[in-house]
């Protein structure tokens, strides 16, 4: 059975008496386990409006969406809230981390949350060991202000995984980081989803889209093509071919 199942999603925003934006025009899409998608398109094309369908961030017009075989579309907003909790890890262009909250507890709250009621011993030891999943176990007390972006996309990729979703989402993961930040952040997208987690990221760079296995072109609300990466780039390798000043982390200084 498909992680994600999408048919004829179409979502319209009305603007007013005369006026109607049509973001989404008949989507149709199927998500396997394992699969690292990205979605791409011009301003406009609706790339980030699936995105929000995919996280029930936001409910479509019409059309139904199957996440794990539950229609997510007709959830009452107590279950759709959990279903995001519990299902699906969100990665923002922006970090959206808590400023007065240290990166040990950003990555805490999404299991305060969760049905499964975790002890408190529990929810320390999982944010613990996603910290370290992405390198910055040395920075559990540390706040927002006290790292780099790119420490702080790894914060938010940690909390993302905590509850240990079967999708993540990511919303332009890059759009904010250096070229060398970038390529640790698409290292463990890679990394994690070897491991078998869908991926689905929204970029409008051409370049990061080849780090994944399969490319969706969206414009003007509809899916115009649909292809897989031939081969796709290794972020690893990609690291080593960095010139030597740009390989080191200017924030550990």
């Amino acid at each position: 059975m498909p992680v994600i199942q999408l048919e004829d999603i179409r979502k319209c925003y009305h603007v007013s008496d005369t006026q109607d934006v049509h973001a989404l025009r008949g989507v149709s899409l199927v998500f396997e386990a394992g699969e690292f998608a990205a979605i791409m398109g011009p301003s406009g094309s609706g790339k980030s409006t699936l995105l929000n369908v995919l996280g029930g961030l936001d409910r479509p017009t019409s059309g139904t969406y199957h996440l794990d075989g539950e229609e997510v579309v007709a959830l009452e907003p107590d279950r759709l809230a959990a279903v995001r909790n519990e299902k699906i890890g969100f990665v923002f262009q922006n970090f959206n981390l808590l400023s007065r909250t240290t990166a040990l507890e950003n990555i805490e709250l999404p299991m305060m949350y969760n049905r499964q009621g975790f002890t408190l011993k529990e929810i320390q030891r999982r944010a613990r060991e996603g910290l370290e999943m992405v390198g910055l176990a040395d920075r559990a007390s540390h706040y927002p202000s006290q790292l780099s972006g790119g420490q702080q996309q790894r914060v938010a990729i940690a909390r993302a995984l905590v509850n240990r979703p079967a999708v993540l989402l990511a919303d332009e993961p890059s759009g904010n980081l250096d070229s060398r930040t970038t390529l640790e952040i698409m290292e463990i997208f890679q990394r994690l989803n070897a491991q078998g987690i869908l991926i689905v990221m929204v970029t409008h760079e051409p370049e990061i889209g080849q780090y994944a296995h399969r490319v969706i072109t969206m414009r003007d609300g509809r899916v115009c093509k649909d292809v897989p990466v031939a081969e796709p780039f290794v972020a690893s390798r990609e690291k080593e071919r960095l010139p030597a000043d740009t390989r080191e982390d200017a924030s550990d200084e």
